[in-house]
């Protein structure tokens, strides 16, 4: 079990402990038949209740950590973390001042060019994102992007298959999305870069220019990789400031380069260009009714 697991799992038996009590006004960690039925609305891609409304962060956590044990018989072990709302637009439009974390599933990781039904998910979305591998655990000791930089092993094109899961009308906050464990689904990785120049990729990082095209080629959204807190590692040096310890070979989802998309408005499919990376590679999905 990596330390997030560990942490989680004990912070959700001091939870039960305590019996997921909390003091009057204040919503607590969500209790077993609450998770037990987000799990079924989720499997069943349907909308449901939010989890963690009208509580802290602290509670949303405790929250998160119970669905994440919940979610990895029927997901696959966690092989590593997601940043969310992590460009000014999303935490505007979110009512936060920081961004959001969650983990990544094993069985949620699809192949490029991997085909999904358009309704794959309650509320689905897609976005432009990308994948950072860690090379070794030396980067928990990382300040800067030049430290972290040196400690990633390859860069991996990335769309994320969000779900928002929860009902029309239930809160959409900085502490149901994380309860939620902001909102994994599926993602398609495309093939990885390797970083044989730190210096070289952390700049081409913030310099690339990300465009999302639909079944047509029409172009959709585009984005700097700068709009991901000034440089896409800096996401991973947001998840270690709040406790998350790294190890070789966890994928770090850096968050949407981009806005959110509606499956139903890319004809059929999208693809997703990161112009400036080395080879300017692609990755693609294709949406079935």
């Amino acid at each position: 079990m990596n330390d997030f697991r560990r942490i989680a799992a004990v912070t959700a038996l001091a939870a039960l402990a305590l019996g997921g009590t909390a003091p009057e006004g204040r919503a607590a960690c969500a209790s077993e038949a609450d998770i037990a039925a987000y799990v079924d609305s989720y499997l069943a891609r349907e909308p449901a209740r939010a989890l963690g409304a009208g509580g802290t962060l602290e509670d949303a956590l405790c929250t998160q950590a119970r669905l994440v044990a919940a979610l990895v018989p029927h997901l696959g072990p966690v092989i590593g973390y997601k940043a969310g709302l992590t460009s000014a637009g999303a935490q505007n439009a979110f009512g936060v001042s920081e961004p959001v974390r969650g983990v990544l599933y094993r069985d949620m990781m699809l192949e490029d060019g991997a085909a999904v039904p358009e309704a794959f998910g309650a509320r689905p979305l897609f976005e432009a994102d990308l994948i950072l591998v860690i090379g070794d655990s030396a980067i928990n000791a990382a300040t800067t992007p030049e430290a972290a930089m040196a400690h990633i092993r390859a860069v991996h094109p990335f769309i994320e298959l969000p779900d928002l899961s929860y009902a029309e009308g239930e809160p959409l906050t900085g502490a149901t999305i994380t309860a939620g464990g902001v909102a994994p689904r599926l993602g398609v990785l495309g093939a990885g870069i390797p970083v044989e120049d730190p210096a070289s990729m952390l700049a081409a990082l913030g310099e690339m220019q990300v465009t999302v095209t639909d079944a047509a080629g029409a172009v959709m959204a585009e984005a700097p990789g700068a709009a991901v807190l000034g440089n896409p590692v800096n996401a991973v040096l947001w998840l270690m400031s709040k406790g998350v310890e790294m190890k070789e070979g966890d994928l770090i989802s850096v968050g949407s380069i981009g806005p959110l998309l509606p499956p139903a408005k890319a004809g059929g499919g999208a693809t997703v260009t990161y112009a400036g990376l080395p080879g300017n590679p692609t990755v693609s999905v294709v949406f079935t009714k």
